[in-house]
């Protein structure tokens, strides 16, 4: 098992990472990341004749709206190599916008899990991406604020 984390809180820009550090970081090889970087690499390796390599990730942290945004529901997902895993979107609607500087009660806590196959010899970048959208499709999608980030990869299989 793995473990990536950021403590501090980090403004992340509509379809842009979130931003992580190394915890307990894969000393086998088979999870790629470079600390500061918000993308990890699963790599595809497998034991005997097996066909693919199997984790389970799973993303916690506390999300709110930032001081200059608007109230509207945030959002986060899991990626895979840019594209969002629509099953593991994480959705919270804040009463409020957060405080200069924010402040807990602020923030509302979301967790995401995902099992990703990687076929033998193959690889998958994954990340933890602000997937919050407009009120309307003329609104702009809203940065959001994200602290306490931990994401977890466990080999499963």
């Amino acid at each position: 098992m793995a473990e990536y984390v950021y403590n501090e809180v980090q403004r992340v820009q509509p379809n842009q990472n979130v931003l992580l550090q190394d915890s307990i970081p894969c000393n086998r090889g088979y999870v790629i990341h470079r600390n500061g970087s918000g993308i990890l690499t699963l790599r595809g390796c497998v034991n005997g004749t097996g066909c693919f390599a199997r984790y389970q990730v799973t993303f916690n942290g506390n999300i709110a709206v930032p001081s200059d945004g608007t109230v509207s529901p945030i959002s986060v997902a899991l990626a895979i190599d840019g594209e969002p895993i629509q099953t593991s979107k994480a959705i919270f609607t804040p009463a409020a916008v957060a405080a200069e500087p924010p402040t807990d009660e602020n923030f509302g806590n979301v967790t995401s899990t995902a099992i990703i196959t990687v076929p033998r010899g193959c690889c998958a970048v994954i990340a933890v991406e602000n997937t919050s959208a407009g009120l309307t499709a003329a609104d702009p999608a809203p940065a959001i604020l994200v602290k306490n980030a931990n994401l977890t990869v466990a080999r499963i299989a």
